[in-house]
């Protein structure tokens, strides 16, 4: 749990709000944009080296359990995934694995954020039959020939 100061204290006392810090996360409250986050420098690396080492032992671990096994964890955990078919919960039990990872040595959690964000846009079409009869249907017409590429 970070400690949460204002804006100005952070002006008025910089000197106590960084013995704040030594302690832990501060929270940095400002009335004109988002909350700033005031960490460690070090302790900021040792959460990162965490991250990826969880994630390369949690890669290790979900390759050896079978993939059923994988898939049901993550369905509980994502509950819209329930209505992707079989195949596609699969798919998403090995994407999701493999995002984590990736967020994990980039240091950048957003590779895993899009993942699930693009695999809960596919829940939803599954989820209405009427959207998803119109993108997986045919085109009804013919929109002519497609241009080649202009090299600029």
């Amino acid at each position: 749990m970070a400690t949460e100061v204002q804006w100005s204290e952070l002006q008025r006392d910089p000197k106590g709000v960084a013995a704040l810090a030594d302690q832990g996360e501060v929270l940095v409250r400002r009335r004109d944009g988002a909350a700033l986050l005031l960490v460690r420098e070090d302790s900021s690396r040792s959460a990162s080296a965490g991250s990826v080492t969880a994630a390369r032992a949690l890669r290790s671990v979900l390759a050896h359990l079978p993939p059923d096994i994988v898939t049901v964890a993550l369905l509980e955990e994502f509950p819209w995934a329930d209505v992707l078919p079989r195949e596609d919960q699969l798919r998403f039990a090995h994407d999701f694995v493999r995002a984590f990872q990736a967020s994990a040595e980039l240091g950048h959690w957003s590779v895993l954020e899009q993942a699930v964000t693009e695999w809960r846009s596919t829940a939803a079409i599954h989820a209405d039959p009427e959207l998803r009869a119109t993108l997986t249907g045919p085109l009804g017409d013919d929109f002519g020939e497609v241009p080649a590429p202009v090299d600029d």
